[in-house]
């Protein structure tokens, strides 16, 4: 029996052929060579060339629940459609209504879109692998499908403390607001936090194409995503860990400390408020406001924060579905169709085509 470490002699036979011009050998010659090595030594090597990548994934997160496939089907149709509907009508009514042309609602316009893309991104290959019964998705589809979603999580993630920025100073700052907070400025806010969450997704995607996956390609997931393709892998993913540990400290940890300490302020200067009505309708929206927040950057950390040793694909599959499929769909609605602003933006917008 071979065991790891153990000195063996290999005899190798080389038979050269006379074409062979390089070695410039006359005739067929054969060479005996005799190489030492170890065994562990060797199985590396042979591991090393059986690292290839695969031509497709087997995305198995529906694997348990695959007798209940037609339901689950239907619940996330049925989320996917409340959350397409919700976030175009918010986006629609920020560019057509001028009432609705502030910062807040421009972020708010941004923050629909980015919802809108994400789901988008995710699930309609839900439906499709659930629907057809094939849970295949090829390599080229699934870098793909990992770029874009991490670029609007991490864009969402920066235009969520931008907002709390946002809100922090029309409510503690009123008469500073228009010089504090300018459309210019906005616009850059904007900006920024899509060109970040670009640069976030371009570095994982490319750190997760040069890993190796020998052979393995199937991933207890529902989508492509860092946790499930780096349990996967056969090759060393501690640069991977790390720069995803770097990210969701700046993506993450971060804007998540701004936003409470935003609201922080804001709950003071509401307890300083003389009327208790006008408290209990801030409070009410403030605290709507944070659960939201929480869920949404709470499950972002606790899904790329992790070392590799403590993941938990099956904990990790229900936890995604919360910033993949709930926070979105809540969204519109704690953020906008809730606001008065915005519920008469839409009676003008119905009034009007109900008298045309």
């Amino acid at each position: 029996m071979k065991m790891p470490g153990m000195n063996i002699k290999l005899t190798t036979v080389i038979c050269v052929p006379q074409v062979t011009k390089a070695l410039c050998f006359p005739s067929v010659t054969c060479v005996l060579i005799s190489t030492k090595m170890t065994v562990y030594e060797l199985s590396e090597e042979v591991a090393m060339e059986n690292q290839t990548t695969p031509t497709e994934f087997i995305l198995s997160g529906f694997s348990k629940l695959w007798g209940l496939r037609f339901l689950l089907s239907g619940v996330i149709s049925i989320i996917y459609i409340f959350t397409l509907l919700g976030n175009m009508l918010i986006l629609l009514l920020s560019l057509v209504q001028p009432c609705l042309r502030t910062p807040m609602y421009l972020f708010l316009g941004n923050l629909s879109l980015l919802d809108i893309c994400q789901t988008t991104t995710t699930i309609p290959q839900m439906l499709q692998h659930l629907l057809s019964g094939s849970s295949s998705i090829s390599y080229a589809s699934c870098m793909a499908q990992l770029y874009f979603f991490l670029l609007f999580v991490g864009a969402e993630g920066i235009l969520l403390a931008t907002m709390a920025y946002d809100r922090y100073v029309a409510i503690c700052n009123p008469l500073h607001y228009t010089v504090l907070i300018s459309n210019k400025l906005c616009s850059t806010l904007v900006a920024a936090s899509w060109l970040i969450g670009c640069l976030n997704a371009a570095v994982h995607t490319v750190l997760t194409i040069h890993l190796s996956f020998c052979g393995v390609n199937r991933l207890s997931y529902f989508y492509c995503d860092i946790p499930p393709l780096l349990a996967v892998s056969c090759r060393d993913i501690s640069l991977n860990v790390t720069m995803t540990v770097v990210s969701s400290l700046f993506l993450g940890w971060g804007p998540s400390l701004c936003i409470i300490l935003s609201y922080v302020h804001i709950m003071i200067r509401i307890l300083k408020m003389q009327s208790s009505q006008g408290r209990r309708k801030a409070f009410s929206t403030c605290a709507s406001h944070l659960m939201v927040v929480l869920l949404y950057y709470g499950s972002c950390i606790f899904t790329y924060t992790r070392p590799t040793s403590n993941y938990s694909l099956d904990k990790d599959r229900l936890i995604s579905l919360l910033y993949s499929l709930i926070t979105p769909m809540l969204n519109p609605i704690i953020y906008t169709l809730r606001n008065k602003d915005v519920k008469g933006a839409m009676k003008k917008v119905f009034d009007r085509k109900m008298f045309f």
